[in-house]
């Protein structure tokens, strides 16, 4: 089960790096959405050629009369096919996490390699779910399979680790409760980062900044529907780290005998609760501009890294135990 789960690894990544590819041609020769409308609004004013604008299972989409439909129809085709191995991936991915957990026989948490693989999952599930509901968006999936492919990458490559028990400080049921809060939390935390961050490059677009990296923002979704994506995938994890939080303080004083002992991993996660809790305040303070909010989310996941990536690797404490 071990080894299958190291293979079905390799098929997740490249699952993964196909769907990226395919959004990139989507991305590159598509044209839908608000990208399409505002070409429909552009050219209409600017005393352009005839538009027409087709709608359909996908979609608005505005293309200007002489563009080649074959080519705006394979664009779609692979926007599609995109989906598809996405979801494919994700199953794989499943079956990673899976096969690691019956191989250990136990929840495949206890090491930073098997965190960073739920999390990502965490993060393609949400993805999925959100574009289930909003297929408008299906452009941020070029950015959100960047990022898996990425973490994986790095997962398989730098941080696995052969599979081993637990140690006896982690053999209790908060395992459970406080691991699979923290993943459910910090993947969908992943997924609210990758759209604050095309967010701040789309509304900076939008103002008519054509340097990179805002030139990306030509073909990603509008800033509004993307900071409004901001907001709720925040919203919607914040409860849950927090009760995360709450949940290991409970289970260190199970194990240690205190709640709380400034601990690097404890201090990170707390730390990281208070810039989100700073977001989710500014974002409800009309007086703050939304860009000024989503930059404090930005912040926010770089917290979230230090405490996945710099605490493991450079500070000790009692999370110390679970290595790489």
């Amino acid at each position: 089960m071990a080894a299958l789960s190291d293979q079905f690894l390799v098929v997740t990544l490249l699952s993964y790096l196909v769907a990226m590819i395919c959004h990139a041609a989507e991305y590159s020769f598509g044209a839908r959405g608000v990208i399409a409308k505002a070409a429909v609004r552009e050219l209409a004013g600017a005393g352009g050629p005839p538009v027409s604008v087709e709608v359909g299972a996908d979609g608005p989409a505005g293309v200007p009369a002489g563009t080649a439909p074959g080519r705006v129809d394979r664009a779609r085709l692979a926007g599609r096919a995109a989906v598809a191995v996405t979801i494919l991936g994700a199953a794989a991915h499943l079956v990673t996490l899976v096969s690691r957990g019956i191989a250990a026989d136990r929840m495949p948490w206890g090491n930073m390699y098997e965190f960073v693989l739920t999390v990502t999952f965490v993060g393609v599930a949400a993805w999925l779910a959100v574009l289930a509901r909003r297929t408008h968006l299906r452009h941020l999936g070029l950015f959100v399979t960047l990022v898996m492919v990425v973490l994986l990458g790095v997962a398989g490559m730098v941080l696995y680790a052969p599979i081993a028990p637990l140690v006896p400080a982690l053999n209790s049921y908060w395992f459970a409760v406080h691991i699979s809060m923290m993943c459910l939390a910090s993947g969908t935390f992943l997924v609210g980062f990758v759209a604050a961050a095309m967010y701040l490059i789309r509304a900076g677009y939008d103002k008519g900044r054509r340097s990179f990296p805002y030139t990306l923002g030509a073909r990603v979704p509008g800033a509004e529907a993307l900071e409004r994506l901001t907001f709720r995938l925040h919203a919607f994890a914040f409860p849950i780290w927090t009760f995360g939080v709450a949940a290991g303080a409970i289970w260190a004083e199970a194990a240690w005998g205190r709640y709380w002992g400034w601990d690097p991993k404890e201090t990170w996660a707390f730390i990281s609760w208070v810039v989100y809790a700073g977001y989710l305040h500014a974002r409800a303070t009309p007086s703050v501009k939304r860009s000024t909010a989503t930059w404090i989310a930005i912040l926010g996941w770089a917290t979230m890294l230090m405490n996945l990536v710099g605490v493991n690797l450079f500070l000790s404490g009692f999370h110390s135990y679970s290595g790489l």
